[in-house]
């Protein structure tokens, strides 16, 4: 119990940056729906998805090699693990910077951008920053410094909003008051190109701000472990492609598979900013991710005090019980977090359910990954990431052209089942985890008996449902709690 109860502190500071720092960002989708047209939000969701792929390409899994090999009882020197890979992707990123500057034109073109070969080389720019500072990331991890590494992230996160703000808010009004303040820098033409120019000045702030990590170490470099290490990370290479194509790979097609393609920019645009709303559960994976690889990882190392499989197992169960709250909240409280988009999205609020549905799915295939990683069978994880790009690209193919974005949140929640389906099959023939299938099958009942009650009893008045609603949830916390004897702070015990 203590290394779940160590797990979860660890989450909770890594989620500080992570759910705070996305929780900022969401705040921009009011803004961005408010003053972006459609077509040009539909632009952003076009390009950050883009990036999303070539960001896990820049990294091909170095990252979670580095945890393998920095616990690995071959290699007593993890800070040659860490040069080591830190020199990799520094080469990797920079030549990919140089290449992608060299060909912007007609790179802009395939990305939607028109003539805008500008918008490439700052996202270029971007993508092989980020790539080479998630190793001095993962080493803050390796070091147990969550305090650091939440503050540069905030920090970064910081940035990012204020210039958004600036650029998107601030400059605008000062062109209509007072031009001369800002005409000579600003053009409000380049449009969604700000949004891309304060992404590249947050990227480089936490560069600067890693240099403590960056050479506050003596180099050393071994080729001999880098083959290692890219080949136990190349399946995770293949892994996280696929993994991202299956969250990406909707809004890269939608242009070329929406029903009416001239108002496809739009219709992926209103899904972009629907997604936006399911983010919180995405949150909530990414942070336990940050905690959760290290803590797997250290466990198996350490094994031999009897409970490490119980706590992998535990694990799951609190994981899922978590998700499923965030999941309860937020259909209860739609009709208020809707809000934070322009009222003309809300055609897109179907999508929610299921797109949160699909991210749960998701974040336990995330924990079952723990039996491949642990065991150097990598290449299971390519094909069940590999088997879900099928099931989203044939059902994008077949769905998307007769229900429009509605298509694209179905195939996510099949490609999702899909894969954490097959990995808990075969997982539990290689390696066996007692997981606690009653009590996760109870609470997902319970989660979907609530939410059906919750609109059979919908009122004609907001605050009687508010109302009930929030007594239901109560109720599911109380369950949770007394159910699994979870101790509350402010209750003392007296003998």
């Amino acid at each position: 119990m203590g290394g779940i109860k160590s797990l979860a502190k660890d989450t909770a500071i890594y989620g500080l940056s992570s759910i705070v720092g996305r929780f900022l960002n969401w705040c921009l989708v009011p803004i961005y729906t408010n003053v972006l047209p459609k077509n040009e939000f539909g632009v952003v969701t076009y390009i950050y998805s883009l990036t999303a792929l070539l960001l896990i390409i820049l990294t091909y899994g170095m990252e979670t090699g580095f945890f393998r090999f920095a616990n690995h009882d071959r290699w007593r020197d993890p800070v040659q693990v860490y040069t080591t890979s830190l020199i990799s992707l520094g080469f990797t990123s920079v030549l990919f910077m140089i290449g992608a500057c060299a060909f912007c034109g007609p790179l802009a073109e395939l990305a939607q951008c028109g003539d805008h070969s500008s918008f490439i080389c700052m996202m270029a720019i971007v993508v092989g920053v980020d790539a080479y500072t998630s190793i001095p990331f993962a080493w803050l991890r390796y070091q147990k410094r969550p305090v650091r590494f939440a503050t540069l992230k905030l920090v970064s996160i910081a940035v990012n909003i204020c210039l958004n703000l600036f650029f998107l808010l601030v400059c605008p009004w000062l062109m209509n008051t007072a031009p001369a303040a800002v005409s000579w820098f600003y053009d409000p033409a380049y449009g969604v190109g700000y949004i891309f120019l304060a992404n590249l000045f947050s990227s480089l702030v936490t560069l600067m701000l890693l240099y403590p990590e960056i050479t506050g170490v003596g180099y050393s470099f071994n080729g001999r472990l880098l083959k290692q290490m890219l080949t136990y990370s190349f399946p995770l290479l293949i892994l996280g492609i696929a993994g991202v194509m299956n969250q990406s790979v909707d809004k890269i097609l939608y242009p070329y598979l929406a029903p009416d393609k001239t108002t496809a920019l739009e219709e992926l645009g209103i899904y972009g900013a629907n997604y936006k709303i399911a983010i919180v559960m995405v949150m909530f994976i990414q942070a336990f991710r940050f905690a959760y690889e290290p803590f797997i990882f250290a466990r198996h190392r350490d094994r031999g005090d009897g409970d490490e499989t119980k706590a992998y197992s535990d694990a799951m169960k609190y994981f899922i019980i978590f998700a499923l709250l965030i999941f309860l909240t937020v259909m209860f409280y739609l009709d208020i977090i809707r809000y934070f988009i322009a009222p003309s999205y809300f055609s897109g609020l179907k999508v929610v359910p299921v797109v949160m549905l699909a991210e749960l799915f998701f974040g336990i295939f995330f924990n079952l990954s723990l039996w491949y990683k642990l065991t150097d069978q990598t290449i299971w994880g390519t094909w069940f990431s590999l088997a879900g790009l099928a099931v989203t690209l044939l059902l994008n193919a077949l769905l998307v052209p007769r229900m429009g974005y509605m298509g694209c949140a179905w195939a996510a929640l099949a490609c999702y089942g899909v894969m954490m389906t097959a990995s808990y099959i075969i997982g539990q023939r290689k390696f066996p985890i007692n997981y606690d299938l009653k009590t996760i099958v109870f609470y997902s009942v319970v989660t979907a008996g609530l939410y059906f009650l919750a609109e059979a009893i919908t009122t004609p008045s907001e605050i009687v449902n508010y109302g009930l609603r929030t007594l239901i949830l109560a109720a599911f916390c109380t369950l949770v709690i007394r159910r699994e004897h979870i101790p509350l702070p402010f209750v003392t015990k007296h003998n």
